[in-house]
């Protein structure tokens, strides 16, 4: 089982070596493309090389002194967030599209392609029809006898589908994409997940992640367990879990500063003083009045009786508590904070806990806060 990739570090470029094509040859594999068959071999020096050198676009335009991306469209780029990477037993290493950037960089682009690393150095790049294989980023990419199954999707707004799991089928003969048609109770436009082999080889187990369920809704968190079955395609949903959820999001609809009070919090704790001060200037500037950091470090809190738990290394946005022996987690997905409790806590213990927070977020952003059930 693999998942999704993050996206690798910047270089430093003081002394890099000269670029092995021509600029004419660059000008021409600069931008993205979608292949025209399924698959169509779109192996060119420029990609090549972008891949063995680890230049993002932005880098490999300012070599080139190219037009900027505001003007010209995203460079292609294998430094990516949400790709899969797969090991093969002959050596060749799989990876599928992915992202680059976020949405508001004029490089942001979502792939739909196929890069193979052989033993020996060569590389490989295919490209596909939209319709065929879709822009995909942060889906799963799991070895099955000579084929990967791909699941899930993030993908551009425009075009997920929420109530439908993308379920594909790399061909490892051919490097051929296809759909696969599944029935079944499927988890949703989910992504981010793991997705892991059973023992016999006969199903795929789904677990975590996140789901988008539309009607202009946050992402949520999938709580529960699904299993594909890889003989019939047929899904079956294995948990029905009954957490109680809540979000609570600004009224105005804008994001939160959470993260900024925690760099606040953190530059105050090493004592980086002058960083301190242009944060809560920043801060102050933002919210119309002086920040809270006292009240920040006691966001998720809560007057309830509850033992903290140290910060999940793999979730730095994520808090958890135990109240009653029940784990109870706070996740801030920047524009909400998401709460669930993973068990069975009284009612109004819930509700004076939701509460509480979000009479403490309305104070820290000096805005009301809207508090709603998942």
């Amino acid at each position: 089982m693999t998942g999704a990739d993050d996206e690798t570090d910047e270089t430093d470029d003081e002394a890099d070596p000269p670029p092995p094509v021509s600029r004419e040859q660059f000008f021409e594999w600069r931008s993205p493309r979608l292949g025209a068959t399924n698959p169509e071999r779109m192996t060119n020096p420029v990609w090549v090389w972008l891949v063995e050198s680890g230049f993002n676009a932005w880098r490999a335009n300012k070599a080139f002194d190219g037009p900027s991306a505001l003007g010209a469209g995203p460079g292609w780029c294998f430094e990516r967030f949400g790709r899969s990477t797969t090991e093969l037993p002959d050596g060749r290493t799989i990876l599928v599209a992915g992202e680059h950037e976020d949405h508001y960089d004029p490089d942001f682009y979502i792939y739909n392609d196929v890069v193979v690393r052989h033993p020996d150095g060569r590389v490989e790049i295919f490209g596909y029809p939209r319709e065929v294989f879709p822009p995909t980023d942060f889906h799963s990419a799991t070895l099955v006898g000579d084929r990967i199954i791909l699941i899930g999707n993030l993908g551009y707004p425009r075009e997920r589908n929420p109530g439908h799991t993308q379920v594909l089928a790399l061909e490892l003969d051919s490097f051929a994409v296809r759909e696969l048609v599944t029935s079944g109770d499927p988890p949703g436009w989910i992504h981010e997940h793991t997705a892991t082999l059973a023992e016999n080889g006969r199903a795929i187990l789904v677990q975590r992640g996140k789901l988008d369920r539309g009607e202009d809704s946050s992402l949520v968190e999938n709580i529960d367990d699904w299993r594909l079955d890889l003989e019939t395609w047929q899904w079956t949903r294995l948990t029905e879990r009954r957490w109680p959820r809540r979000e609570l999001r600004r009224s105005d609809g804008r994001p939160n500063h959470l993260w900024e009070y925690q760099q606040a919090c953190w530059f105050r704790s090493v004592g980086w003083e002058k960083d301190l001060q242009e944060q809560l200037a920043s801060l102050t500037e933002e919210l119309g009045t002086e920040p809270d950091l006292a009240l920040s470090e006691q966001l998720f809190r809560p007057s309830v009786a509850h033992e903290a738990l140290a910060d999940d290394d793999d979730a730095h946005d994520t808090v958890r508590i135990f109240v009653d022996g029940v784990l109870v987690r706070f996740v801030n997905t920047l524009y909400a904070v998401q709460m669930t409790v993973e068990g069975d806590l009284p009612q109004e213990t819930v509700d004076a806990i939701a509460g509480e927070l979000r009479d403490r977020l309305t104070a820290l952003e000096n805005t009301p806060y809207e508090l709603h059930e998942l």
